[in-house]
Formats: C-alpha cells, structure tokens, sequence
C-alpha cells in the first residue's frame, strides 16, 4: 500500500463511524466505476463508431438545445 494511502486510512481512523462509511463507500464506488470504465471502451467505441456513421449519412437529428 502506497505511504498516501496509509495516511489517509490511519486520519480515517479518528473520524465518527458515519464518516468512516462515508469514506469507504466513496473508495469502494471509486473502484467499482474504474473498473466498469475498464472494461466498457470498446463497447463505447462500437457505438461510436455507428452514431459517427450514422451522422455522416446525415440520419441524425439535431436536438435543439
């Protein structure tokens, strides 16, 4: 485990037990996003490609925003 890490866990330790959970199920949320982003590029990139063809052949519509 890296020294800022270590760190962050031992001023973790002090706090309530609510601010405890907080922190963890940020970490833990952190971890779980980082990993379906990992495993979500080349999905997304199919799909970008078909709306980039799509676009091309002018089947799209613009929002209006």
């Amino acid at each position: 485990m890296v020294a800022e890490l270590i760190n962050a866990v031992k001023k973790a330790e002090k706090l309530f037990d609510k601010d405890q959970k907080a922190i963890a199920n940020i970490i833990l949320d952190e971890l779980a996003w980082n990993q379906s982003f990992a495993t979500s590029q080349k999905p997304l990139s199919k799909l970008a490609e078909e709306a980039l063809v799509e676009y091309k052949k002018g089947a799209t519509k613009s929002l209006e925003l």
